[in-house]
């Protein structure tokens, strides 16, 4: 058996989109009396999974987003981090998903003019694409994008996030997509995924995973030209996804689903003793 620390960071990497706070007062709830410093040595999970999600958080004073990934983390820091839009860095607190500390920054790349071109076109994009934040009392929804060069300043990092709940409805999702431009050969490559949890009276998870080999952007590389190749790329993505599902809806799913009685109404199976064995659970009508 692993050690607590390999099997609660096993938890936080698992968490759905949305919900790693609830998997963090799961985790005090088991563990507290054990070790109440737990969540201080569980660091190095936060930060991987924020940075793999691909975390949008809300700068103090700002109205837009910026992403918490690899590519735009200051180097040398494991919680700071910069956004090239604002120039602006700031403090990640990675276990209460929080930023503070925001003053004046700029990173230092060869490619800080393409990376200018690239944020005027994405957020044209970004805005049409992308649903607007959105916080109310059943759902919320949090979007952001990021434009960073690598930290080995060969390539532009360009990453789009977006998360919605709604734990009235039992639903969380996030898409999150991650392209790099190599301006050296004009080629993008990146990949897209997917995560959807439904957690009513049930629990299920789908994760879909899309890479995107080298593929020549057109148009000479500006930023103009890289962001229609990123559009194009993600709406195919997305079409792929809505057909998947329909095929899921019509085969899998329905698999799946729990054949109603002719009464059309749910079975209690705390009562299912109830239920005569034959004809009423196959919808039958008796004789």
């Amino acid at each position: 058996m692993g050690s607590t620390i390999d099997i609660t960071s096993a938890f936080i990497a698992g968490a759905p989109p949305g919900e790693l706070q609830d998997v963090v007062k799961d985790i005090k709830a088991l563990t507290s009396d054990n070790d109440p410093t737990l969540i201080a040595k569980l660091k190095p999970a936060f930060q991987k999974y924020n940075e793999d999600q691909l975390i949008p958080v809300k700068l103090p004073g700002a109205s837009d987003y910026v992403l918490i990934t690899a590519y735009n983390r200051v180097p040398s820091s494991t919680n700071k981090y910069y956004d090239t839009q604002s120039s602006t860095s700031f403090e990640f607190d990675h276990s209460t998903s929080k930023a503070f500390g925001s003053q004046s920054y700029t990173h230092e790349t060869t490619h800080s003019d393409l990376i200018q071109s690239i944020l005027k076109s994405l957020s044209t994009h970004f805005a049409e694409h992308y649903p607007s934040q959105q916080q109310t009392a059943s759902a919320s929804s949090s979007s952001g994008y990021t434009v960073a060069a690598t930290p080995e300043d060969d390539k532009v990092a360009i990453l789009l996030s977006t998360t919605r709940s709604s734990p009235k409805n039992f639903l969380s999702g996030r898409w999150r997509s991650t392209f790099l431009f190599n301006p050296a050969n004009g080629t993008l490559s990146g990949t897209l995924k997917v995560d959807v949890h439904y957690y009513e009276d049930g629990n299920v998870a789908l994760s879909t995973t899309k890479n995107i080999p080298d593929v020549s952007v057109d148009g000479g590389g500006d930023g103009a030209s890289i962001v229609r190749k990123v559009a194009a790329i993600e709406k195919q993505y997305q079409e792929e996804v809505n057909r998947a599902f329909v095929g899921m809806n019509e085969s899998s799913f329905k698999a799946l689903r729990r054949q109603l009685p002719v009464t059309r109404q749910k079975i209690e199976w705390e009562r299912v003793r109830g239920y005569g064995l034959g004809s009423d659970l196959r919808g039958e009508a008796k004789r």
